[in-house]
């Protein structure tokens, strides 16, 4: 079916945008949280190390546990109702934090958490493909992890300076209520698709094709269908290895490391984890332009090289004898910035490898690429810092630090050997390679 392409007001897609942008910058605040208090958490509900990563880990357990699901219903309900059931779950989340009376409840909490900021920034990708046209898509996408990561300086320096000014219920207690605010705003003001189209819809600006976005009738064959795909497994494996070193040192581990490890002071921690975050956003645009002009490159040149930039990085810093200049750990949060705006690319990877009726149930399994890895990396840290004695506040120490983030390295080469797997496999399915003939023939 072919049609003109759409013609509503650029200022309403804009707007929908803008507004579904802004609620997913409070999701990674709330997801990134406890990124700047990890020490006062542990002090809180004293508990070590393994424990306190259990805050991390079974919250982005549930977040690439969700991805899935949530990716179907988004082909079944469209984007408007998912953000508003995920910034409603993330607000009591919060809201159960603030007064929660044992680590346990406050591990559930964290849960409950996870499960809504899963809905979000798929939801997001859903309205840059309903609302604009398919050639900006790669960009807009590009633009919404860059803004999303202003989230992260959010929960880095005013909720950490909130916590320390007030108390712990009012610090979680307002957080959950811009969640609630912003529920209302999402319902009031985003929309699954144009007003002149009555399902959501991709628009083909070259050709002015338009394709319904429907879930399939058999979820399970939808799903089959897009793993089937080398090109979703690219997706999910580049996913996987690209953002995962700075998923840990933002959301737990960055701030522990750098003040009770290199003994930096809690402001220079801040100011270094906010460079992680700000190199990211300058980074972000250089890297989808790149990624736009080396369509069938993107892995080789720019993916495998990203992880090859992060781990070497964080190899010097670890053979460094003593404490690390300030200069190398700026250099540490550059490369681990790199990670954010490379991951994007697997975005690309999942939307050209599949069609519109599977568009968000792949975006869904690429996205859970990047937090299994995550919730992993954080999980060994914390058991590694358990193992060698050093899982407390007390008995950090820049020995047990550097050990424990090693850790990482494994992740990254199981990832990268997947990507070489993936990327030869869909280069032969899209007939730029010939496979490999048996020896002998």
């Amino acid at each position: 079916m072919t049609a003109p392409v759409l013609h509503s007001p650029p200022w309403r897609a804009w707007t929908i945008w803008g507004v579904g942008v802004a609620a997913y910058v409070l999701a990674v605040t709330n997801r990134t949280s406890l990124a700047a208090v990890g020490v006062d958490t542990a002090d809180r509900f004293q508990v070590d190390a393994s424990t306190l990563s259990m805050f991390a880990v079974l919250q982005l357990g549930v977040y690439g546990f969700m991805q899935i699901p949530v990716g179907v219903w988004l082909d079944r309900v469209g984007a408007r109702p998912i953000i508003t059931i995920g910034m409603v779950l993330m607000a009591a989340g919060q809201l159960v934090i603030a007064f929660s009376p044992n680590v346990g409840v406050a591990i559930a909490a964290r849960m409950l958490l996870g499960a809504g900021d899963a809905m979000v920034f798929p939801s997001v990708l859903r309205l840059i493909a309903t609302w604009f046209p398919a050639q900006r898509g790669p960009v807009m996408v590009q633009f919404t992890g860059i803004f999303g990561q202003l989230g992260q300086i959010v929960a880095i320096i005013p909720v950490a300076a909130l916590l320390h000014a007030t108390t712990w219920s009012i610090t979680f207690g307002s957080i959950a209520g811009l969640g609630v605010l912003f529920a209302v705003l999402v319902f009031a003001v985003i929309r699954n698709h144009p007003p002149e189209r009555t399902t959501d819809v991709s628009v083909d600006t070259q050709t002015g094709a338009i394709r319904v976005v429907t879930s399939a009738v058999d979820n399970r064959v939808g799903i089959r269908a897009a793993w089937s795909h080398p090109g979703t497994r690219l997706a999910f494996w580049s996913h996987f290895t690209t953002p995962f070193a700075g998923t840990a040192f933002i959301m737990l581990w960055g701030i522990p490391f750098l003040t009770a490890g290199e003994g930096r002071t809690q402001a220079e921690a801040a100011v270094i984890t906010t460079l992680l975050v700000l190199s990211g956003i300058v980074l972000g645009p250089i890297i989808g332009m790149l990624s736009s002009r080396l369509p069938h490159l993107r892995s080789r040149a720019l993916v495998l090289p990203t992880v090859a930039v992060q781990m070497v990085a964080w190899l010097i810093v670890i053979a460094w004898p003593g404490p690390a200049p300030l200069w190398l750990l700026i250099v540490l949060v550059v490369a681990l910035a790199t990670g954010g705006p490379a991951s994007m690319i697997a975005f690309d990877h999942a939307r050209t490898h599949n069609p519109s009726h599977r568009l968000s149930t792949a975006t869904g399994i690429t996205n859970a690429g990047g937090f299994i890895a995550g919730l992993l990396a954080i999980f060994f840290i914390g058991l590694a810092l358990d193992l060698q004695g050093a899982g407390t506040p007390d008995t950090f120490s820049l020995e047990a630090f550097r050990l424990a983030f090693l850790t990482q390295i494994p992740l990254w080469l199981v990832g990268g050997t997947f990507i070489v797997i993936e990327r030869k496999r869909t280069r032969i399915r899209l007939g730029l390679d010939q496979p490999r003939r048996p020896r002998g023939t």
